[in-house]
């Protein structure tokens, strides 16, 4: 299962997120896709973002057993520590 948080994003992209991801509150979706749909997703995100920002938590085999991606300028930050992701408050 993948969570996906926009902040910011035009209504066309979270219309087209909303294809592939259940969106359970403006701008907060959730789903089960492949790795190949997650990537191709977060290439379309990439492209369309503009001024806002993006997370994604995906599963992942490590000690914390999901990994993340963040795009933009969001109001907190992911830090990797020795492999384990914490989130910074600006």
């Amino acid at each position: 299962m993948i969570v996906l948080v926009l902040e910011n994003a035009q209504p066309s992209l979270r219309g087209e997120i909303s294809r592939w991801l259940f969106e359970i509150k403006a701008g907060v979706f959730a789903g089960r896709v492949s790795a190949l749909v997650r990537d191709e997703l977060w290439a379309l995100i990439e492209e369309k973002i503009g001024t806002g920002s993006a997370l994604m938590v995906y599963p992942q085999s490590n000690e914390q057993g999901f990994d993340a991606r963040m795009l933009g300028n969001p109001s907190r930050t992911l830090v990797d520590i020795e492999g384990v992701l914490l989130v910074k408050v600006q």
